[in-house]
Order: structure tokens, then C-alpha cells, then sequence
């Protein structure tokens, strides 16, 4: 039976892959091209790994042959062999390239299904990306964007380079699936904290394939949300240069109103759910009881009016009385909390200017450096 020790080539090209460990363990972290198809449902895996250290091996195998046979064993093979089908060059793995996975391709190769499998399994395909994305941290001349809440840090890096991303560029925000800010929550959920990690892992290793020596990053705290930035990363920035992204106090209203209420409602109800406008007004509410005691209790509860008003005011197609809110947040919370930050800072910008000079900057940087 085919065995594939080539990591790096299945990580660089999004290779399909069969994850058979149960739904528990995927859940805790899985790679971005990864399809859970377990050989074995959380339950029965607890059952098997009971018997493994009561009675040893043998009698686990046994049991999990008892648990999984008949239609149940036949409706994971179809799957399997669906998926297969489906992604021909695709690979199949268990944690550590074990018995899970050997039993998975030894039934497909019964059932006709000729399917490689990874050696060394999850852990060794985790174990490879982390090593490299620290190297990288360790070695990329590190450029990162910052800029006041609002200011469009995101949009000139995914769009800066003639409406395309800007080369060696990564979108931090887009992975960990959140906005950033107490506001940035999105529908999709974010990704377990391994999850981001791999798939940032997968996105550097993109990177560096593609000849990048320089790394554009967005400027972000320790957290996206509750996905925390890995630790090589979180190094690496303290001694990174940087880059100013200046806006006006109307345009970083402007673009959080479109992110933070146009978008985030239009996400809603591209879900189709009937309670899409309560649900958005739940959400707002919740954010902002995030920070409140930060923001004290009288500004609090002027914020919670303001907002509360411009939820009345939208739900009867008037959603530009936000801005009124926002305004306040921004000037009031946010502008303060960055300018002490910035008092904090070591490093002076190396550049500032505008989204559009930003963005020109960081273009002819990168094709200046690569």
C-alpha cells in the first residue's frame, strides 16, 4: 500500500485529504484541505482506547472491529471511497500514521480503492508546518502595517496591489475568520487555535514557495478574536519595522460602518436566517457589553443609547444613524487606546501616508527587497 513522506509537496498544493480520526480530535485542530471521515465515532473511540489500557492491543483491535462492521463499516467505506473518487490525487491519514489509517486503506484497497496514506500521519504534517513557520518568523524581513481602528489596514494589503493582494502579503484577519476589534466577530466560526496556526503554517509555506524573502503583515495584537498569534510571530514583530497607514476620522467611520453593520448583516442574510436582523442586533449589543469596563460606566451606557437608537432607526431603513455611535467609539475609545500604544513604541514608522500612497509604498517595497 502506498505510503507519502513528501509533506511539504502535499501542504504547497492543497492536496485533498481524509482525516479518519474521530470528530473530537478534528475539531481540536485539522489542516485547511482536511475532510473529517472518521473510522471511528468519538464514542467508540473512547470505548477502544478504554480496552487498549485495560487489555492491551489485541483486544482493542478486536473490539473496534466489533464496533464498526456491518452497515456501519459499509457506510464509512462509501464515503471513503465518494471522496476518493472525487479528489484522485488526494491522500488519506490518521494522528500518527498508524493503524487508523492503515485499517482505512486496507479496507479501500478491499473495496477496489487504490488510496495513499501520510506517513507520520497528523502529527508529523503539524509538527513540519510549525518548524517551518518559526523558521520563517526567525528569518523573513518582517514588515508590518499599522494604523488607527478603521483605517483600512486590511483592504490595503488584500487590495492594494491593483484590487489583488499585495505580494508577500498575509491576511491574518481572513484566516482567524474575525474583523479584529470587539465588533470583528463574523457569522463563520472562528477556527480552533491549532486550526489558525495550520493554516497560517499553509500560507507561509505558499509564501516562501513563491520566492517571497519579506513578509507583509497586518499589524495586530497577541489576539484576532481568540485566535492568538503563534509565539515565533509575536517575537518577530517586536523588533519588525512598520508602516503608518494614516485616515481621517470621517473615512475610518465610513469603512466601519461598512464593515462592522453593512457587511456583517448582508453576511447574516446571505445565510438565510429569518432572524438575521435580531441576531445582528444581538451581536452589536454584545460587543460593546465586551468593553464595558473599559469604557466605564457612564460611556457605556450613552454608547448602549446611541446604539440602541441606530438599531431602531436601521430596522426602519434608515441604518446610517450608526456612524453616530461609531464616531463616538473611535474618537473616544479606540484613538486613545492607540495613541498610548503608539507613545509605547520604540520604533518610529518607516513610511506613512494614505491607503493609496500605503499601498504604493508596500508595492515597489516588496519588488525592492524580493
Amino acid at each position: 500500500m502506498i505510503e507519502i513522506d513528501d509533506l511539504q509537496g502535499l501542504l504547497a498544493t492543497d492536496t485533498p485529504l481524509i482525516d479518519t480520526r474521530a470528530p473530537i480530535e478534528f475539531a481540536r485542530g485539522s489542516l485547511p484541505t482536511a475532510v473529517n471521515l472518521p473510522l471511528m465515532s468519538d464514542a467508540e473511540r473512547e470505548q477502544v482506547g478504554t480496552c487498549y489500557k485495560l487489555h492491551g492491543q489485541k483486544s482493542a483491535i478486536e473490539l473496534g472491529h466489533q464496533l464498526v462492521q456491518g452497515p456501519i463499516k459499509a457506510e464509512r467505506i462509501d464515503a471513503w471511497i465518494r471522496f476518493a473518487q472525487a479528489h484522485p490525487t488526494g491522500a488519506l491519514y490518521c494522528f500518527r500514521g498508524g493503524l487508523r489509517s492503515a485499517i482505512t486503506q486496507q479496507w479501500l484497497q478491499e473495496s477496489g480503492v487504490e488510496y495513499p496514506r501520510v506517513k507520520g500521519g497528523y502529527k508529523a504534517l503539524r509538527r513540519w508546518l510549525m518548524d517551518h513557520s518559526d523558521s520563517t518568523f526567525h528569518t523573513a524581513s518582517l514588515l508590518l502595517v499599522g494604523g488607527r481602528t478603521g483605517a483600512a489596514k486590511t483592504r490595503a494589503l488584500n487590495e492594494g496591489n491593483g484590487g489583488c493582494a499585495i505580494d508577500g502579503s498575509i491576511d491574518l484577519e481572513g484566516l482567524a475568520h474575525h474583523r479584529g476589534s470587539a465588533f470583528g466577530k463574523r457569522i463563520t466560526e472562528q477556527p480552533s487555535q491549532i486550526s489558525f496556526e495550520l493554516a497560517l503554517g499553509v500560507a507561509l509555506l505558499k509564501h516562501t514557495q513563491r520566492g517571497f524573502r519579506s513578509l507583509v503583515l497586518e499589524d495586530e495584537g497577541r489576539l484576532i478574536g481568540r485566535c492568538a498569534l503563534p509565539l515565533s510571530l509575536q517575537s518577530a514583530k517586536k523588533d519588525a519595522n512598520w508602516i503608518h497607514l494614516e485616515a481621517s476620522l470621517t473615512d475610518r467611520v465610513q469603512h466601519s460602518y461598512e464593515n462592522y453593520i453593512l457587511s456583517n448583516l448582508e453576511e447574516l442574510l446571505c445565510e438565510g436566517r429569518d432572524n438575521a436582523f435580531e441576531q445582528f442586533s444581538t451581536n452589536l449589543l454584545d460587543a460593546l457589553a465586551r468593553i464595558r469596563k473599559r469604557l466605564g460606566g457612564a460611556r457605556y451606557a450613552d454608547l448602549r443609547d446611541k446604539m440602541t437608537f441606530a438599531i431602531n432607526q436601521h430596522r426602519q431603513g434608515e441604518p446610517e444613524q450608526h456612524k453616530t455611535w461609531i464616531t463616538t467609539l473611535l474618537s473616544e475609545y479606540y484613538d486613545p487606546m492607540y495613541d498610548y500604544q503608539l507613545a509605547q513604541r520604540e520604533r518610529q514608522p518607516i513610511f506613512q501616508g494614505d491607503e493609496r500612497e500605503v499601498s504604493e509604498f508596500l508595492t515597489a517595497w516588496q519588488k525592492a527587497v524580493s
